[in-house]
């Protein structure tokens, strides 16, 4: 039996990073770590092959080759999906298709032959029993929760590594947060469960063997859901790993706002390497937090959270949202004004959406308010829904945002903020994100942004700023200047 597994297309995002990834040669951010887990669960007398259409092209003769296509995707890459289903119908071979996206919205693609949806681990086992008997149905879905301590390390072998800025693993799955806007309590349960320390050992070996070394991200929904364990099992046993093979890797993962609390699992956590963390801020109006049931980022000082955690030793990603229906017109200046102080440069601020099957979805179909399903990709200028704010005063108040937070002078701003406020850990070597292109993205940042480029002053005031005050910190000064270049790409074909 020939599988191929098909990773459909990003496009141009916020985190795809396109922009950015052409200063160090490669072609995306990451591997499709679900696809790669998939393989490793099929049978090992398959053949198997994955083609990532973010770094190769799926050709027609692919799909002659092959007995059966496997593909998974999130809502952002809908429109690639709908491309490769028309091209393996048209080649007339059977599609199994699974993922966030065809499990939350799998009544939009009943052409697929088999929809594998949920968690893998207890679904497609079942498929597979179904097809090699010949009987394999079209539908296959489960209310249970897998046990992730089961879960197979990823089949690396199918991607060339050097395609790749970063490389993805999983510790945990599930939130303990019910966010009314979140899908991630419907896709993985509120519980999180959690893989042991010699699976995440044997994992990271498995990536090391390969012969990576730079960022890896931990996808985790929220890293710290079960605190208990990470500061007993998971970090010590990362951090003498590391030590051991000498920081092969610097880590980044997603965490809840309360991580800023628990100063002895912040330092472990750098201890163990994680230099970066995407928080979710969403927004200081605290009608808009009680609003969508943002519980644990109430009644606290979300600027010194942020402060808290940067001092630690690890840079905060923060994501905003404008659009909730308690936002008063002031928020796009308060959104603007937090973001700036905070020094959280990588600030995703997106329109609210309405995710298929979430809570927010379900009350605005109540109310009579959805519009049309959402393309997936919270950074667009549209949203899915009739807010409660007019809604040309929502665009042009979020076209504010944006054009203001990533203009160059706020920008390279933030970036100094930054830079003052980060207490970087002591004698450890900085692992770099960009680390195996550093010095050559180093020299085209010089000729692209310095000479080139419309921020040219800022970018030479900030590397002039920083080899004076904050020498060691020189490579994310670089790196944040990279990522600025791609998030005014990204947003400039809706700004001008």
């Amino acid at each position: 039996m020939k599988a191929l597994l098909i990773y459909p297309e990003f496009p141009d995002t916020f985190w795809s990073f396109r922009y950015a990834l052409k200063f160090i040669h490669r072609k995306a951010s990451s591997p499709p770590l679900g696809l790669l887990t998939i393989a490793a669960m099929l049978p090992e007398t398959w053949e198997k092959r994955l083609v990532d259409m973010n770094v190769e092209s799926l050709d027609d003769e692919d799909l002659r080759r092959a007995d059966i296509v496997f593909v998974s995707a999130m809502s952002v890459q809908k429109e690639s999906v709908k491309g490769v289903i028309e091209r393996c119908k048209a080649a007339g071979v059977r599609i199994v298709a699974g993922g966030p996206l065809f499990t939350t919205e799998y009544e939009a693609f009943g052409d697929v032959d088999h929809l594998v949806l949920n968690e893998a681990e207890v679904t497609l086992p079942r498929f597979l029993e179904d097809f090699q008997n010949g009987d394999a149905g079209h539908f296959y879905t489960t209310d249970q929760w897998a046990d992730i301590r089961t879960t197979p390390i990823p089949l690396w072998g199918l991607i060339n590594i050097k395609r790749y800025a970063s490389i993805n693993i999983q510790y945990s799955r599930g939130c303990p947060f019910n966010c009314e806007f979140c899908d991630i309590a419907l896709l993985c349960g509120r519980t999180p469960r959690t893989k042991d320390k010699d699976q995440i050992i044997r994992e990271l070996e498995s990536v090391y063997a390969l012969g990576f070394r730079g960022q890896v991200f931990f996808v985790d929904d929220n890293f710290i859901g079960n605190k208990k364990k990470l500061k007993e099992e998971i970090l010590p046993a990362i951090a003498e790993w590391m030590e051991m093979r000498k920081h092969p890797f610097s880590f980044n993962t997603q965490a809840s706002i309360e991580l800023s609390d628990h100063k002895d699992l912040m330092q472990l956590m750098v201890r163990a390497g994680f230099d970066v963390v995407f928080v979710g801020i969403e927004t200081p109006h605290e009608q808009s937090l009680a609003e969508c049931s943002k519980f644990q980022n109430r009644n606290r000082d979300l600027l010194a959270s942020v402060r808290n955690i940067q001092k630690s030793g690890l840079e905060v990603q923060g994501g905003f949202i404008v659009g909730f229906d308690n936002d008063p017109l002031t928020i796009f200046d308060t959104q603007i004004r937090f973001i700036q102080k905070s020094g959280v440069v990588t600030a995703m601020v997106g329109i609210l959406n309405a995710l298929p099957r979430t809570q927010l979805y379900e009350r605005l179909k109540r109310e009579q308010r959805l519009l049309k399903e959402t393309s997936g990709n919270n950074t667009d200028f549209a949203t899915n829904f009739i807010p409660r704010m007019d809604y040309d005063l929502l665009i042009s108040g979020y076209k504010k945002v944006l054009s203001t937070l990533y203009s160059p002078r706020h920008y390279y701003a933030r970036v100094r903020t930054f830079l003052r406020e980060y207490i970087p850990p002591k004698k450890k070597k900085k692992a770099l994100r960009f680390r195996p292109n550093y010095f050559g993205a180093f020299f085209r940042s010089m000729v692209l942004l310095g000479i080139i480029g419309k921020e040219r002053f800022h970018y030479w005031r900030l590397l002039f700023w920083t080899v004076i005050t904050r020498p060691r910190l020189l490579p994310q000064a670089v790196t944040l200047s990279i990522y600025g270049f791609h998030f005014r790409k990204v947003f400039e074909k809706y700004l001008n």
